[in-house]
Parts: C-alpha cells; sequence; structure tokens
C-alpha cells in the first residue's frame, strides 16, 4: 500500500509505532521496521546521548529498515542534553525523528539540515498548522482516545481528523484508538495517509516489557482507562489500577490546590518497575481506549500482516459491494 507516508519515510506500510517510554527499545522498533512499519526508539527513555547512541547501534544490528526516533520536548528545571541527542541522531544516520510536547522548533534546523525527516504529535489542528508552518515534513494527529497526553481539547478522531484533512498541506497519520485494519481504513477514509499505534504494539511478543503488562492490556476493555492530571493542565489517559484511585481520590479532595508534588508517589518514576518487573499496581501508566480492542498478544510481523490484510479485504470487498 502506497501513500504519502510510505514515500515520505521509505516504508513498505503506512504504520508508524509511536514513541513510548520504557517500551521503544531497539528490539520493538527493529521489528516494526522489519514487519515493514516504521519503528521507534524513545530517546528520553535513553536519557544520555551516549546511551541512544548505543541503542540505535543495537537497532542497525537487528535490521537494515528505517526507523525513527522519538524526542519528547519537556519543561524541565534539568532538561535534557538535546543537543546532545540530537547530534547522536545525524551521527547516526536515523532518517526520521518523531518530536512532540513543546513546539521544537528550536531544533529543527539541525535535524532539516541533516537530511531528517521530522514527525510531530499533535493533540489538535491549531497545534498541526503551526508544525506545518516552522517545516515539519508531517504531523500525527493524536485524539482524545489515545494513551498518554490527548491535550485539553477532548477531540475524537472522527471529527479531529477530517478538520486536520480541512487545514494541512503536509501529510498526517491518525494517532490513538488504532488497532487493526478497520481503524486503518477508517483513518484515511478521514484523510490521513496512515496511522500510528502505541498501546496495540505494547501487546505483542517483540516488546520488552513484562508479561504482565501486555495481560493487562488484553484483559482490559475499552472502559477501563482514566484521565488524570487534568487539573494540573497535564492530563494524562492510563490504565486504571490501585495507584490511579489514589491519585483521583486526591485530585477530588484537593480540587484545585492539587501539586505535582502531592502525586508524585503515583507518578514519578514509576515505568521502570510497571515495565521491566511487572509491578502493576506501582503506579499510574500510558493505555489506549483502544485497549477494548486488544485480544492476543501476537508477534510484531503477525500483527501487521494481519492488519494490511484486513485493511485489503475491506477496501477491496466491504466498500467496493457497496
Amino acid at each position: 500500500m502506497k501513500t504519502k507516508i510510505t514515500e515520505l519515510f521509505g516504508i513498505e506500510h503506512p504504520i508508524i509505532q509511536g514513541g513510548m517510554h520504557h517500551v521503544g527499545f531497539a528490539e520493538l522498533a527493529a521489528a516494526v521496521s522489519n514487519a515493514g512499519g516504521l519503528g521507534t526508539i524513545t530517546g528520553l527513555t535513553q536519557g544520555t546521548p551516549e546511551k541512544l547512541a548505543n541503542e540505535i547501534a543495537r537497532c542497525k544490528e537487528m535490521t537494515d529498515k528505517p526507523f525513527a526516533v522519538n524526542l519528547t520536548f519537556l519543561p524541565s528545571l534539568t532538561p535534557p542534553d538535546y543537543p546532545g541527542l540530537i547530534k547522536e541522531i545525524i551521527d547516526a544516520g536515523v532518517p526520521v525523528v518523531e518530536t512532540a510536547g513543546r513546539n521544537p522548533a528550536e531544533y529543527l534546523p539541525a535535524l532539516k539540515e541533516a537530511g531528517i525527516k521530522v514527525i510531530h504529535k499533535c493533540t489538535s489542528v491549531r497545534h498541526s498548522i503551526k508544525a506545518q508552518s516552522i517545516g515539519c515534513d508531517a504531523v500525527s494527529v493524536d485524539g482524545f482516545e489515545c494513551g498518554g497526553h490527548p491535550g485539553e481539547d477532548d477531540i475524537p478522531n472522527f471529527i479531529l481528523l477530517p478538520r486536520a484533512a480541512e487545514e494541512l498541506e503536509i501529510p498526517f497519520v491518525a494517532s490513538g484508538g488504532m488497532a487493526d485494519g478497520r481503524s486503518l481504513v477508517a483513518a484515511m477514509a478521514l484523510g490521513a495517509e496512515g496511522m500510528n499505534m502505541g498501546t496495540r504494539f505494547i501487546a505483542t511478543q517483540d516488546a520488552p516489557v513484562h508479561q504482565n503488562v501486555k495481560e493487562a492490556i488484553v484483559n482490559a476493555t475499552e472502559l477501563d482507562t482514566r484521565l488524570i492530571m487534568r487539573s494540573l493542565t497535564n492530563t494524562e489517559r492510563v490504565l486504571n489500577n490501585e495507584a490511579v484511585e489514589r491519585l483521583m481520590e486526591k485530585e477530588k479532595r484537593l480540587g484545585d490546590d492539587l501539586k505535582f508534588e502531592d502525586i508524585l508517589d503515583e507518578v514519578a518514576g514509576v515505568y521502570p518497575k510497571i515495565m521491566h518487573e511487572g509491578t502493576m499496581e506501582a503506579g499510574a501508566w500510558s493505555c489506549g481506549m483502544v485497549a477494548g480492542l486488544v485480544n492476543d498478544i501476537p508477534t510484531v510481523q503477525d500483527l501487521i500482516n494481519n492488519i494490511m490484510s484486513q485493511a485489503d479485504e475491506i477496501i477491496k470487498t466491504r466498500l467496493q459491494n457497496f
């Protein structure tokens, strides 16, 4: 299947693996790229330029296909060494960078000069237009259904994607609620050139996370996610558990007086415990509503093959019959 996204990134299928904290390691990125999609290493999980360079090198040992590195730009008193991370990405010849969080304009010149394609994750049409105006090559339009940070506008993809199609000239992919061939065809009908999947890729045999995490997603329904930190204007969609319920009780009790320090136990440093040790009640972790559509733990290769076969069947049989 050829789309503007497959041509832009030099991939076979219009499927991108989103950058996920303590999930986007070389194993998963290489598996997605080898299966014809665009795998993504999560830069901030590595933390330092040296560790990122090592992870990129590991990925190159596992695949000769294009892959991306995700860089999320966050406000911080002690920010990561973004120039150092970008230098390693450039020196390694990584062809694609997925940016997220704050406006990446400060770092675009170096990436563009190196010939790197940049796709920016956006949760609104206005942010997508801004990404286009500063020179991003594509955007990932993230609907309210998504795991992680859906923004503060609460616009689901059935509205957000066609609005993006009306306003954008650069290609975009749909993110949030994407799980299978139905998702891909629907996203493309609404104007997208492909899709970005996060939660669905966690529940695969290739994802380097604890089996408990994968089974939690399979066992969840579309009703089992919660929105936290809304009062801090840092809304995050997470899978419900005991820690999330404690956090939400604090939010209700403290109201507008809630400070980030009040919920440190539930959100700070919990990802290694959850993703690697499988301690599922350790804290809040990002998960999309799409968990309700995840019923198995296939290999990445089988997952992508099935997505493309299902999409092809829908286009050639169901839609043409209409």
